[in-house]
């Protein structure tokens, strides 16, 4: 998925004890040379290639970001773009919240981090009910992975089967490249969970209407893939 970001790459990986990480400025093909990823081993993974929206092009800016808390480690992957992140910034550091980024992504972080008397499960609704505007996740425990799209769909996610294990990403070209089989888009306002039970779906914010961005079909995904059952090459024809 390169042609998302070409600013800065990281991978998380946790073997069920902590998360271990690699991330750097400039492309996957000069961040993760063959020492880089030997080292990155473990039985969950998420991945993230930045365009910055939001926050300037720095290392302390670059995803997945990795947060420690009370029930362990959390890892976020964000596409997309809150457009509270102003006001609940200001909110979380008055009541003395230290943030280490510029991004709106670490928000969602801290938020889901705060509520650890709750399961991630319940984190994650009461964060999608605080966050506005458009945001795709890809959220990793030391046990779990976790992907949420926004109510309105702005951004796409999509999950897969690869080799007996399940896979999410953000286009479904993603899965020809390694080789996995799509089996649906994720719907707006879904939060799909997977662990060793297998995958768990849990609609929280579902509404009828769609609200996919235009650019995706116009610019930012690539030709061959589909989103939302539509052909992007075919959309553009």
């Amino acid at each position: 998925l390169q042609h998302r970001g070409q600013e800065s790459a990281g991978i998380d990986v946790s073997s069920g004890n902590g998360i271990d990480y690699h991330k750097d400025l400039g492309l996957v093909s000069e961040d993760f040379t063959k020492k880089v990823l030997d080292r990155l081993s473990g039985h969950i993974g998420i991945v993230h290639v930045r365009y910055s929206t939001t926050g300037s092009n720095s290392l302390s800016n670059a995803q997945p970001l990795v947060v420690r808390y009370k029930n362990g480690y959390l890892a976020v992957a964000h596409n997309g773009n809150l457009v509270n992140a102003y006001e609940l910034r200001y909110e979380l550091e008055q009541s003395g919240a230290v943030f280490q980024t510029t991004v709106d992504s670490e928000i969602i972080a801290f938020l889901i981090a705060r509520e650890a008397s709750k399961d991630i499960v319940e984190a994650i609704k009461g964060c999608m009910d605080r966050i506005k505007g458009a945001y795709a996740l890809v959220i990793m425990t030391e046990n779990s992975l976790i992907g949420v799209r926004d109510p309105n769909g702005f951004r796409p996610l999509c999950l897969g089967k690869y080799n007996g294990s399940y896979v999410l990403a953000s286009e479904s070209c993603a899965f020809d490249t390694i080789g996995a089989e799509f089996i649906r888009d994720v719907e707006p306002g879904e939060i799909v969970i997977i662990n060793r039970h297998g995958v768990k779906s849990v609609k929280y914010k579902c509404q009828e209407k769609n609200s996919l961005c235009i650019f995706e079909f116009v610019y930012f995904a690539r030709p061959d893939s589909t989103i939302d059952g539509i052909n992007v090459y075919r959309a553009r024809w």
